[in-house]
């Protein structure tokens, strides 16, 4: 049931949102989201094989489930990240974890990221093509800094669900994050306070 989630929530924006505006349709996707509390990221990632790969590929959306090495001095992690990688690492990547913001600022933060799309076409195709060095130190991209994360690929404990860009904004309203030593309010209100300070 749940493993089609993705394709269940975009037949009911396709049915339900043809007349809504942008921000009216934003609020939905956060609405229908928050009813799906029996999320589990785990059947997620396995609902299809053909998305699934072992290799990440810079610029492309991806789920997983993550154990992180230092776990015991980690203030709090998330267990199963939604990233976009931008730079490969000799033993694994960096990239933006879009869980540690709250919904609308991922949404906000996404938006802000398609200037760096590779096409039009928002299909399997499309992908983010930046660096961190591109969108350091510019104010529009503050959501990013904490979502700035490093996973070493020794620790990674499933494949790579792979997202297509179509399903980008539905992925990020799902409620799939699992974070370990705080809870997600918690987590969300410590990022928007490096939000601001930046």
């Amino acid at each position: 049931m749940v493993a089609y989630i993705f394709d269940t929530i975009l037949k009911r924006a396709a049915r339900d949102t043809m007349a809504l505006t942008k921000r009216q349709s934003r609020a939905w996707f956060r609405s229908t989201a928050s009813t799906m509390t029996s999320a589990n990221p785990t059947r997620m990632i396995r609902s299809n094989s053909q998305r699934l790969t072992d290799k990440p590929m810079i610029g492309r959306m991806y789920l997983f489930n993550y154990d992180p090495k230092h776990k015991g001095k980690l203030p709090y992690y998330d267990r199963f990240p939604l990233v976009f990688p931008f730079r490969k690492t000799q033993d694994g990547f960096i990239g933006l974890n879009m869980h540690y913001l709250p919904y609308h600022l991922r949404i906000a933060l996404l938006d802000k990221l398609m200037v760096f799309r590779s096409n039009n076409r928002m299909d399997e195709t499309t992908r983010l093509k930046y660096s961190w060095a591109t969108i350091d130190g510019i104010s529009k991209f503050n959501a990013a800094i904490p979502c700035v994360k490093q996973y070493l690929t020794g620790h990674v404990k499933t494949q790579f669900r792979k997202v297509s860009s179509e399903d980008w904004v539905t992925a990020m309203m799902l409620p799939v994050e699992r974070f370990v030593g705080a809870s997600k309010q918690e987590v969300w209100t410590e990022s928007q306070r490096k939000i601001r300070r930046a």
